[in-house]
């Protein structure tokens, strides 16, 4: 494995497979008022969703645009904190501390820093992110479930992440977030599917650290 792809990768993604979200495009007309209505409804009850959120443990699955899955556990604290804990033998790890999403390799020894807002992964972490201003509904197959592409046109550079809801009545917001998947600028697709959430954990500052790998004199 290129280990130095695998960040691009991570903060890559693109729509969901259209098999899990989008239904057939001959079944979609223009929006009727009632339709808009409700559409407007599900966009602001997944930003309620988001916003629910305090802390938020779950089980993940990352998939690459090659098919490679990895695994690990996701820990994430609002504002703009998660750990990315990969599985046992993956020597890599994903922190966000508020401002930045640092990725550490620790096979190689480096480490490698982004602005939370410059990635796809804003929409889910950056408080700043006005998802209600740039996320649009996707079609989909079944009422039960609600589709966000986030994506600012002003920056492409960010790149574009679609968020995948499933109704849960015990979910903040009635909503549990399920998958998301992110493009990057460069075209990198990712996929990551969450599974065995546990909402409102005590979740320590410190969880959001890491080791830093890098010898003392180059950094």
């Amino acid at each position: 494995m290129n280990s130095m792809k695998l960040p691009i990768r991570f903060f890559a993604g693109a729509a969901v497979s259209a098999a899990l979200v989008v239904s057939a495009p001959h079944a979609f007309g223009p929006a009727a008022p009632a339709a808009a209505q409700a559409q407007s409804g599900d966009l602001a009850q997944a930003v309620a969703a988001l916003r629910g959120i305090s802390t938020l443990k779950a089980d993940f699955v990352q998939i690459d645009r090659a098919g490679k899955r990895l695994k690990g556990v996701m820990t994430l604290k609002r504002p703009g904190r998660v750990r990315f804990q990969y599985e046992k033998g993956v020597p890599f790890l994903i922190v966000g501390d508020g401002r930045a999403l640092t990725f550490v390799d620790y096979q190689v020894r480096q480490v490698q820093r982004w602005p939370i807002g410059n990635t796809p992964l804003g929409a889910l972490l950056d408080p700043k992110r006005d998802v209600m201003k740039y996320g649009k509904l996707q079609p989909v197959s079944s009422p039960n479930i609600v589709s966000v592409e986030v994506r600012d046109k002003a920056h492409p550079e960010f790149g574009t992440i679609t968020l995948v809801f499933v109704r849960k009545p015990s979910a903040p917001g009635g909503l549990e977030l399920t998958s998301w998947a992110a493009l990057d600028s460069q075209n990198n697709l990712t996929r990551v599917n969450l599974s065995n959430h546990q909402y409102g954990l005590a979740v320590a500052d410190s969880t959001f650290r890491f080791n830093d790998p890098r010898p003392t004199t180059r950094r």
